[in-house]
């Protein structure tokens, strides 16, 4: 897979994950104790954590040739 193209998949998954992270991350905040603590702690690991699933992916977009 050439460079280019490999870098359009990396982008197109990283939107599409991103969109569904964040629409999960709402509805479960949905269901959280109502205090504003518990939503601060929440939204700051949420909003912190979804990197860590795209390392590997970042990963792959910029490594060069086969593996």
């Amino acid at each position: 897979m050439t460079p280019r193209l490999k870098k359009f998949v990396g982008m197109v998954a990283i939107v599409v994950f991103l969109a569904a992270y964040a629409a999960a991350a709402m509805l479960i905040a949905d269901h959280l104790y109502d205090h504003p603590a518990v939503r601060l702690i929440y939204f700051v690991v949420v909003g912190t954590a979804w990197g860590l699933p795209l390392f590997p992916l970042l990963t792959w977009m910029n490594r060069d040739g086969p593996r």
